[in-house]
């Protein structure tokens, strides 16, 4: 996880103070960092900001040897990520669904998210979780398009035994939806889970329906599904299914698979939306919530 980002400070880290405090060769290391984080998927402005704010603090601070320089930027590094995750750190989602639940209200979550980024996968995670916890779940299969996206959700449903809801495939998405909203209402389930078709994040049609199933079931939380391994493309997803559908939370995918590790900061700085989870394994235990701290500990580990 992050080896490419984690290489990349180490390397910097190791380099600024070759040739004693010089401020033109750290400079010029502070520079050739900069660059090499836009490598990792760390947006320009951050990786600008990230350098200022090395240079700013070095200025203000007498450090007497090479091994000090070090450590300190370090703890530099350490607190500008953290600064910049707790833009989309919010610890209270699971609270906040439990008071929900405590004033009998059925929680209705909505996913959303184009194919191939593990949005099916984590709904049965989270289900599963949530059951873990108490809650009672139960699954709508509202892809009603892509050949064996019922399937796939049937198959988790059965293994994590919560009931699921599905039409024919061609059937109105938001039928379907409705529908488990209101099988949820007369059988007691308190969580309403809605699998969505994820065709490209640009195509017209696919916003107008998720469009119509928010119209229709009125969901509590619009919950976006981002691969970190995407990079960049990550963050053109968020911001055009924020301005289509909405978005209210984001959960990222495969972050154990991600050797590059620069998305969850630009995510951060880039859209201001709670990261409630992370995915870190392929087994349902393995969604854990976000935490900028466990984050900022895998980046600078070992360095």
């Amino acid at each position: 996880m992050f080896n490419k980002l984690r290489s990349t400070l180490s390397s910097f880290i190791n380099r600024i103070g070759i040739g004693g405090l010089r401020e033109r060769e750290i400079l010029e290391n502070i520079e050739n960092f900069k660059f090499s984080l836009l490598e990792t998927d760390v947006s320009y402005d951050i990786a600008e900001e990230i350098s200022n704010r090395i240079i700013e603090k070095l200025r203000e601070t007498k450090i007497r040897n090479d091994k000090e320089l070090r450590k300190y930027v370090i703890k530099i590094l350490a607190e500008e990520f953290y600064n910049i995750l707790k833009h989309s750190y919010d610890p209270s989602f699971e609270e906040k669904i439990l008071e929900l639940k405590k004033n009998k209200k059925i929680i209705i979550m909505v996913f959303l998210g184009v194919n191939g980024v593990g949005k099916t996968t984590t709904i049965a995670k989270l289900a599963y979780r949530l059951k873990k916890k108490g809650f009672r779940p139960v699954l709508s299969a509202s892809d009603t398009y892509r050949a064996g996206a019922q399937e796939q959700l049937e198959y988790h449903a059965k293994r994590i035994r919560v009931p699921i809801i599905k039409h024919k495939y061609g059937a109105d998405p938001a039928s379907v939806a409705y529908d488990t909203v209101m099988y949820a209402k007369a059988r007691g389930f308190d969580v309403v889970m809605v699998d969505t078709a994820g065709r490209m994040h640009t195509d017209i049609d696919l916003m107008e329906e998720l469009s119509k199933i928010v119209r229709v079931v009125k969901p509590d939380y619009r919950i976006l599904v981002v691969d970190s391994l995407t990079g960049h493309d990550a963050v053109e997803q968020a911001l055009t299914f924020e301005k289509g559908v909405g978005v209210d939370a984001i959960i990222l995918t495969k972050i154990d698979a991600d050797v590059k590790g620069g998305i969850a900061l630009t995510l951060a700085q880039t859209i201001p939306k709670p990261i409630i989870y992370v995915g870190v394994g392929q087994r349902y235990e393995d969604l854990i919530p976000f935490d900028p701290s466990i984050v900022v500990r895998g980046i600078l580990e070992e360095i």
